[in-house]
């Protein structure tokens, strides 16, 4: 039976229908990304393939509204319709998986490193990534010193308040990061953030370039951070680790950390199989 087969053929389509109607008023408005969700959800919970109208019973939905949802989904593959007319989860939903999987394999590789270089540098270490305008601490490790820095995993901040922040939109067009800057440059609480886009675009390019961040009292007043950017097979920075200390000690003539945290970024790179831009 093909899964497009007219919903009055069914007796019992019509029965759903009514029962559906009947209670129209008392049911609230699902929005078709929840009814989408449900649907997939009820396969995966099931583990098996299912036909409309078990499907329709089992989210309390409408089968019309399934039907058309269900074919929606079989067009954008993210199910798959069985000759029988029942479906399946598709193969853009395996896709996305694997792409899921593979950022865990990056986070357990990047945190594993993380740790290594805090026991290095004997200072704190973070792992941060992008969320749109903002940079986002994803994992750190506290140094043994006193030193206390204030954003701790979770936190968001304007791109351009840090080192990794201006690193993490590097490769981009330059054209692309002005226009990014004008956007979401703000200003930072010491009030020592650069705000041109102009500025702020050029130093991005160029610290991506040279595989090196350095920014103090932008964010935090006597913080500095020496971040690296860990790049994909592409050349793009999805990631970066970077090493938060006293500003003092980030300009010292022994300072060490930048070969520390380039060769850190380096071997995340070569161990996710990256290292060949």
């Amino acid at each position: 039976m093909d899964g497009k087969t007219s919903i009055a053929a069914h007796p019992e389509v019509d029965a759903l229908v009514d029962g559906a109607d009947a209670k129209g008023a008392r049911r609230s408005r699902v929005s078709g990304i929840d009814r989408a969700l449900q649907i997939i959800d009820y396969l995966y919970e099931t583990g098996a393939p299912a036909g409309g109208y078990a499907i329709a019973k089992a989210v309390n939905a409408p089968l019309s509204t399934v039907y058309v949802i269900v074919d929606d989904l079989v067009e954008k593959n993210m199910l798959t319709r069985h000759a029988d007319g029942s479906v399946w989860l598709g193969s853009r939903l395996y896709h996305y998986g694997l792409a899921y999987a593979r950022s865990l394999d990056f986070m357990s590789v990047a945190t594993h490193e993380m740790h290594d270089l805090c026991r290095e540098a004997g200072e704190t270490v973070q792992v941060c990534g992008r969320d749109g305008d903002h940079m986002l601490v994803l994992a750190m490790a506290d140094g043994p010193s006193h030193f206390q820095v204030a954003s701790r995993v979770g936190t968001r901040v304007p791109l351009n308040w840090t080192a990794s922040g201006r690193l993490l939109v590097g490769h981009l067009p330059q054209a692309e990061r002005i226009e990014l800057f004008k956007r979401c440059a703000k200003s930072s609480p010491t009030g020592r953030a650069e705000m041109d886009p102009g500025v702020l675009a050029s130093s991005a390019g160029d610290a991506f370039q040279s595989r090196l961040s350095i920014q103090a009292g932008e964010s935090d007043y006597a913080v500095a951070c020496i971040a690296s950017p860990i790049c994909d097979r592409d050349g793009q920075c999805v990631a970066t680790i970077s090493i938060v200390l006293p500003e003092q000690k980030a300009f010292s003539s022994d300072n060490r950390y930048t070969a520390h945290v380039r060769a850190s970024a380096e071997r995340i790179e070569k161990v996710m199989g990256w290292r060949n831009h």
